[in-house]
């Protein structure tokens, strides 16, 4: 499928990087997806996966693009475990400004983990062994529930 003028924004980095015209370090690359490095990596072999066409963010994105960066991020998955030795591998994407959101153009971040903490200081960003109350948890899928009709 060949990527169209209309579908890239003249702004946008990321299109820049998956036209050629900007400089990136590809790692793979399909008629959907380009799967590239991260010039600002979390740990050793980070990497970003991106639609080739241009959309803002998560929501905006068409399903079919969607489920390619999906296939991508899976690729990309494997190849830090096999070729990097990672011992995990987190999905990250941030939709919004408050969600750490810096490039408008949608991306998946591949993060390997590794046990070695000299090769990887990430530490999680929140207490996942602290339970929500289970009337907030019921009233919040209620309403979430309510938002997907």
């Amino acid at each position: 499928m060949s990527i169209g003028p209309i579908d890239i924004a003249e702004d946008c980095i990321f299109c820049a990087i998956g036209s050629g015209s900007a400089p990136a370090t590809r790692v793979a690359e399909d008629d959907l997806t380009l799967t590239f490095m991260d010039i600002h990596p979390a740990t050793p072999g980070h990497m970003l996966v991106i639609p080739k066409r241009h959309s803002d963010d998560l929501l905006g994105t068409a399903p079919d693009d969607l489920a390619a960066m999906a296939l991508s991020a899976q690729r990309a998955v494997g190849a830090a475990k096999t070729a990097l030795g990672a011992d995990g591998v987190n999905l990250l994407n941030c939709t919004g400004p408050v969600a750490w959101q810096s490039v408008f153009h949608v991306h998946l971040h591949v993060i390997p983990r590794y046990r070695d903490r000299g090769k990887d200081r990430l530490v999680l960003p929140w207490q996942p062994n602290v339970p929500g109350h289970p009337e907030t948890l019921a009233a919040l899928g209620s309403r979430l529930r309510d938002g997907l009709s």
